[in-house]
């Protein structure tokens, strides 16, 4: 039992508290958004927005990089003024990009080509957003990240769940969202103010250091592999299932969200600690243990509550009622993969991307041969998750000890 307290002192209950409720007043509102949406728009119109948000999250992933770097090389040192520069050298990347897959997207997904205009507008933003966010989380201001999380995921699905209430369709309520997350970038940036080089602790507080895209782009296509790897089913079912089956996939994947998302405070409170060498092994164990409990716990929450997903959808979505747990175990275990993914960026050591990327090449290849029904794509979802994150898994925690400073050995007096 004395493992406990320790990963208890590590995690920082305080810190922990304010940003999972930050991060689940934000999630709640993604849920809501999502739910009502699926109520709103019907099993005819809900699987098109279901999926230009999955494309969203993967157009995201510069996003999230960006925010896993700014927090390492702050904590390394780098001033605040060069990481909004890389912050908004990204963003111009970002809306050139996504400026580009526009036509592609909605031609291979057969959607509205403004309403992915508008999803896709929304990357550069989120790039914006996510920066403030790694500065935050860096210098371990975690009741103001907690409070700019809960924020910033109110003000961007406010607009969206107002134009779906009037009768909006998904290019509109997409717009929406864009301008939202705009609103959001806005809010944290003025959460954020103008942190200083000897705010930080310890002999940091002196480093000069600058930072520049290459490292966005390491980071950057490791988190792309784990969001294809999460998000790949949703673009699948629109080939292989029907339009109302996709639309019944779709809303089973949010039981897999809340999952994915709800231990998410763990691995942003030991981000910073993993960025260390001397505390980064035991970051690593301590967050992989604590995102495996929580998993269980939310496979568990699932099959309990599967009868009021459909009692908030409609009946319409009663086929996938018993398969809500499977879809919450796809997401528990995304979820360690994730914490696994984080150590990776951490340290620096970005080549353990090439497993997920085969991880996900195996996935689709298995569900476009051979998954034809709900039961079959959720499954071979499942088992090609829970294979990647072992293997993973096992490979940072090596890494992480053959890399971890030797202890120091002092003579017996």
């Amino acid at each position: 039992m004395s493992g406990v307290p320790a990963v208890r002192r590590l995690l920082g209950v305080a810190d922990l508290t304010w940003v999972t409720a930050g991060a689940m007043t934000a999630n709640v509102a993604g849920y809501l958004l999502q739910l009502l949406a699926g109520r709103w728009l019907g099993v005819a119109g809900y699987s098109e927005f279901a999926s230009l948000l999955a494309i969203q999250l993967l157009c995201a992933v510069p996003a999230l990089a960006l925010q896993n770097v700014v927090a390492r090389e702050w904590v390394r040192g780098a001033g605040v003024a060069a990481l909004r520069g890389t912050q908004w050298r990204c963003a111009v990347i970002v809306a050139a990009v996504a400026a580009v897959l526009v036509l592609p997207v909605s031609r291979m997904l057969n959607v509205d080509p403004a309403a992915t205009a508008a999803a896709l507008g929304a990357a550069p933003l989120l790039v914006l957003l996510s920066g403030e966010q790694g500065i935050l989380q860096g210098s371990k201001r975690f009741r103001a990240l907690g409070v700019a999380l809960g924020a910033a995921g109110t003000v961007r699905v406010t607009p969206a769940l107002g134009v779906l209430a009037l009768g909006g369709g998904a290019t509109l309520a997409l717009s929406a969202a864009a301008c939202g997350i705009a609103a959001a970038a806005l809010l944290t940036r003025m959460i954020t103010g103008s942190p200083e080089a000897a705010d930080r602790p310890g002999p940091e507080r002196q480093a000069v250091r600058v930072t520049g895209v290459l490292p966005v782009l390491r980071a950057a296509q490791v988190q792309a592999a784990l969001m294809a790897l999460s998000s790949a089913d949703l673009i699948v079912v629109r080939i292989v299932l029907t339009e109302a089956d996709a639309s019944r996939y779709a809303l089973g994947t949010i039981a897999a969200k809340i999952a994915f998302w709800l231990p998410q405070a763990v691995g942003v409170v030991l981000y910073p600690r993993m960025a260390q060498p001397t505390h980064s092994a035991g970051a690593i164990r301590a967050a992989v243990a604590v995102l495996s409990g929580i998993g269980l716990v939310a496979v568990l929450g699932a099959a309990c509550a599967a009868p009021l997903a459909v009692l908030f959808a409609g009946e319409d979505y009663a086929p996938i009622e018993g398969l809500l747990w499977l879809f919450a175990l796809h997401g528990a275990v995304l979820a360690v993969l994730q914490g696994a993914v984080l150590s990776a960026i951490a340290v620096d050591r970005t080549s353990l991307a090439v497993v997920i990327w085969l991880g996900l090449a195996v996935e689709v290849t298995l569900m476009l041969l051979a998954a034809r029904s709900i039961p079959s794509l959720i499954t071979t979802a499942v088992s090609v998750a829970v294979s990647t994150t072992v293997l993973v898994a096992v490979l940072v925690v090596r890494t992480a000890d053959r890399t971890a400073p030797p202890v120091p050995l002092h003579p017996i007096s």
